[in-house]
């Protein structure tokens, strides 16, 4: 019978053992980043994989994330944690409704979250992240820009390029929204002197209240290095606990008991430890025409924001 310590131990000898270096997205258990290789948001872990010298990758996220390790390293094995772990915002959207928004709006740049899948990109221009997308879409030269899929982040983003006429297509994180105005008047309320950092895909009544608005690194990055002892957590409530072990002598509190994504919570230690027996997960694995075609939006977006 394992403890948590020891499957750590088996999970740390054994991706040693097989050269597999494992992803563990900013909303896993804090278990599952103890193992990991790296820690970050769905993008940056990407870019670590590109660096990594193992030949296999193991993300443990969801599935346009490790679509998105496969597209930066096409030539590595890339496991997916957990088969069924998806992004219901990444699935809101397909192919066959861009090409119709490409024709209702014709001229529109198509600027693309990260959080889609492989094959919406292949027809997108641009490819953004949430810490990224006010630098990319300033820099490009469409002014007429279609925004997908979180329409959220992407009022947010509009709202700092009043010089662009970002048109937003209705889709969103279901996590994200659950979060309203009345958890932020609780919260305040329960705990008046935190500070509210919360993530821009958070409605726009929420993020109107925030003492700081941005991606999942930038409000760990905000907390840790702010001089404040308190703050009020608007994103997946896992970031709650890891800021509590990255920072024990400051307070964290949840915006909502119910900013909880079901996706992310599929993967446990367990599942990565048959990931590294290599009895585990799922190998993603994308036709090179898909790759080829996604990679450039994602081009496009290093050489405007860097």
């Amino acid at each position: 019978m394992f403890t948590t310590a020891s499957l750590q131990d088996e999970i740390r000898k054994l991706k040693k053992e097989n050269d597999i270096c494992i992803l563990a997205h900013a909303y896993q258990s804090h278990d599952i980043w103890e193992v990991a290789d790296y820690v970050g948001d769905s993008y940056g872990l990407s870019l670590q994989a590109a660096k990594a010298s193992q030949k296999t990758v193991l993300m443990c996220g969801v599935r346009f994330m490790a679509e998105t390790v496969k597209i930066l390293s096409p030539e590595k094995k890339v496991l997916l944690s957990h088969p069924l772990a998806g992004c219901p915002m990444a699935d809101q959207m397909d192919v066959a409704l861009i090409r119709q928004l490409r024709e209702r709006y014709p001229g529109y740049a198509v600027a693309a979250y990260i959080n889609t899948t492989s094959e919406l990109k292949t027809v997108c221009d641009v490819c953004v992240t949430s810490s990224s997308a006010v630098q990319v879409l300033r820099n490009l030269e469409n002014k007429d820009i279609l925004f997908i899929p979180d329409c959220n982040l992407g009022a947010w983003v509009a709202k700092q390029l009043p010089e662009k006429n970002i048109k937003l297509v209705s889709g969103g994180c279901p996590t994200h929204v659950r979060m309203s105005l009345r958890d932020v008047e609780r919260a305040r309320s329960m705990y008046p002197q935190a500070k509210l950092l919360v993530h821009p895909e958070c409605l726009p009544e929420v993020t109107a209240q925030a003492d700081y608005v941005g991606s999942t690194t930038g409000i760990i990055d905000y907390a840790k290095n702010s001089s404040e002892k308190e703050f009020i957590i608007g994103t997946e409530n896992s970031i709650v606990q890891h800021l509590q072990f990255s920072c024990p002598e400051k307070r964290f509190y949840a915006l909502s008991k119910d900013c909880v994504c079901h996706n992310m919570k599929l993967t446990t230690l367990a599942d990565v430890y048959q990931c590294v027996r290599g009895v585990g997960g799922e190998e993603i694995v994308l036709s090179e025409e898909v790759m080829k075609k996604a990679r450039r939006c994602i081009d496009t977006m290093l050489a405007l924001g860097g």
